[in-house]
């Protein structure tokens, strides 16, 4: 089962307090065990444009598509056995304690449930 677990950053933590040696152990760790697959840092939310066709007309805006005082600020892809898995990977993972995590698995396109 492959899972994307979004890093949702909180504003109220300073990113200096997040101890990235420890996240870049964890995703050490993972990766050997075979379970990251991917993960990537994503820009500012400041940074974000969303796109939208209404009418045929398409709007481009500056920023995230909806207001929050939260953003995703990275993702990782997780292969894992199924969403148990994930949780107890998500627990331990460093930045659940600065913001959260949000597990949430794939829907393959040629799939209807």
């Amino acid at each position: 089962m492959e899972i994307m677990m979004f890093v949702v950053g909180d504003p109220e933590v300073e990113a200096g307090e997040v101890d990235q040696e420890a996240v870049a152990e964890w995703d050490r760790l993972r990766a050997e065990q075979g379970v990251l697959t991917r993960a990537m840092r994503l820009r500012p939310a400041d940074e974000a444009v969303t796109v939208r066709v209404r009418g045929g007309e398409t709007i481009v805006t500056d920023g995230p598509f909806a207001e929050s005082k939260e953003w995703i600020a990275g993702y990782d892809l997780l292969a894992v056995d199924d969403l148990d898995e994930a949780i107890e990977l998500a627990e331990g993972d460093p930045l659940a304690r600065h913001g959260a995590l949000e597990l949430r698995p794939f829907w393959p396109l040629d799939r209807e449930e």
